[in-house]
């Protein structure tokens, strides 16, 4: 598990942003992919699998139901 990416859901954080949904996905792809920066000749494969990974974690959030909650504030 990539240490450094923190829980994007209620009642662990109140307001999730586009920057903290783009930085977890940044890391999971480092971390998938092994490169902190890719080459030049991976860097289109490495920069829509950034865009993939935050698109899929802004819906998981935007569908998680928590109960007793609300769906936590995008900002």
């Amino acid at each position: 598990m990539c240490r450094s990416i923190k829980t994007l859901r209620e009642p662990y954080v109140p307001v999730v942003t586009e920057e903290d949904i783009r930085a977890a996905a940044l890391q999971y792809v480092r971390k998938i992919s092994g490169f902190r920066t890719p080459a030049a000749h991976n860097a289109a494969a490495f920069d829509a699998a950034v865009d993939a990974v935050a698109a899929a974690t802004a819906t998981l959030l935007d569908q998680l139901v928590v109960r007793g909650q609300q769906p936590a504030a995008r900002g």
